[in-house]
């Protein structure tokens, strides 16, 4: 098993909207024969951790999946991959701001995710 973090995300107030309302997490299975089963918690940040995305889902050879959250504040993700394919299994993050557009600072591809 596999586990990997964004780390705490600080979702500064840019003129009084935060820079990310939305994350976007994309999660590649590139083997062409094995599953993997995807864990995805996500935690509002605020001086403690307050679980609000509870997700554990397979993917499927060759499969890519989207999801979408809303962050409007500051948070954290952490994902848990298992499977004959967790290690041919990528996951990137995207902030996305209010009209979808990413936010660089908030980009975080599968090599810049904290590994633990």
């Amino acid at each position: 098993m596999s586990f990997f973090s964004t780390g705490p995300i600080d979702n500064n107030l840019v003129g009084g909207v935060r820079q990310s309302q939305q994350v976007t997490v994309k999660i590649v299975n590139r083997s062409s024969v094995d599953n993997a089963v995807i864990s995805i918690r996500g935690y509002f940040l605020n001086g403690t951790e307050t679980l609000y995305v509870l997700e554990l889902f397979p993917i499927s050879p060759n499969q890519v999946i989207t999801k979408n959250y809303i962050v409007n504040f500051n948070y954290k993700f952490e994902f848990e991959i298992s499977g004959p394919a967790e290690e041919e299994t990528g996951i990137s993050v995207w902030g996305k701001n209010a009209i979808g557009q990413t936010v660089a600072v908030h980009r975080i591809v599968s090599d810049e995710l904290l590994r633990s």
